[in-house]
């Protein structure tokens, strides 16, 4: 696929590159969101152009949670503490840990940056997902270390915050849903929380959001975020309506009818790197129908 950019008044045409990343420090991003400031450590191998113009790859993987323990025991929320925020099973764990040696096995990309919803399940769904991309499993090679990747919790990825969303009425009714970020961010591997990371959403949205408001809330955080780490690879842990956003928003003809526990996504886009900016081209959704766990019918051929 080629793709036309323009910049400083010139024409790039750019072919897509396999998977780069490029040290950057305080640059601009332009792109369809508004501009932005990144900076990183991390090193990237780069092509450059006649006209000084670095080419590389952003990917970005979107991750449903595993299993929740309220769909398997109905009781449990008449007895919890907490019912609007259900653990994991420890079938969820096992699936959590599996998909993770999967993204290990198959991306072909590390992952630089975590970003995970504040609900438990969420959180203990990347926790497995960064052990097993980081542990030694059956001999595999380890795809990043836990000093390598760094994980915080992002309000914007949160699940969609209305009745219909959170049944049986399990919501608090003081509206104080009780997250304590510390420690959340402290049942991460040693060594991974981002503490430096800048949370683009500082709070969570307004209680009963409509579905659209969900639906545009995640298209913005994951472009947000996106753009503010421009040379890094991400991985979003969210939810079920965050997962089919990340299809629908960058593949129009697609409608999701379906997303597993783990279904994930992977999107992919070009960035072109001058001395003081990057500029972003649009994501393309990488992943078939039943790929990974996501399920989408497209209504018309696909143009990629």
């Amino acid at each position: 696929m080629l793709r036309l950019f323009r910049f400083c008044s010139v024409h790039v045409r750019c072919k897509l590159l396999p998977f780069l990343q490029e040290s950057y420090q305080g640059h601009k991003v332009i792109g369809a969101s508004k501009l932005s400031t990144a900076a990183s450590t991390h090193t990237m191998e780069s092509t450059q152009n006649a006209n000084q113009t670095a080419v590389s790859y952003q990917n970005v993987v979107v991750m449903r949670h595993a299993d929740r323990l309220d769909n398997f025991d109905p009781l449990w929320a008449s007895t919890a503490e907490r019912p609007w925020d259900p653990p994991l099973v420890e079938a969820g764990r096992v699936r959590a840990f599996q998909a993770g040696r999967h993204l290990r096995q198959s991306l072909g990309y590390p992952i630089h940056r975590i970003f995970v919803s504040p609900f438990l399940r969420c959180i203990q769904t990347a926790s497995q997902v960064i052990a097993a991309l980081s542990g030694d499993v059956n001999g595999d090679s380890v795809l990043i270390f836990p000093s390598d990747v760094k994980v915080s919790v992002e309000y914007g990825l949160c699940e969609i915050m209305n009745k219909v969303a959170f049944r049986n009425n399990v919501a608090p009714k003081d509206g104080n849903w009780g997250f304590n970020l510390s420690k959340l961010e402290a049942m991460f591997p040693i060594g991974t929380p981002g503490s430096n990371a800048e949370r683009v959403d500082k709070e969570l949205p307004q209680w009963e959001e409509s579905f659209q408001q969900s639906r545009d809330r995640y298209q913005r955080i994951f472009k947000e975020l996106a753009d503010k780490y421009p040379a890094e690879n991400l991985l979003f842990v969210t939810h079920g309506e965050g997962v089919k956003v990340a299809v629908s928003s960058f593949r129009k003809d697609a409608k999701v009818y379906g997303v597993g526990y783990c279904g994930y996504v992977e999107l992919r886009r070009t960035i072109l790197k001058t001395d003081q900016s990057f500029i972003t081209g649009e994501f393309d959704v990488l992943t078939d129908s039943d790929q990974t766990g996501v399920s989408y019918k497209t209504t018309k051929p696909s143009d990629q």
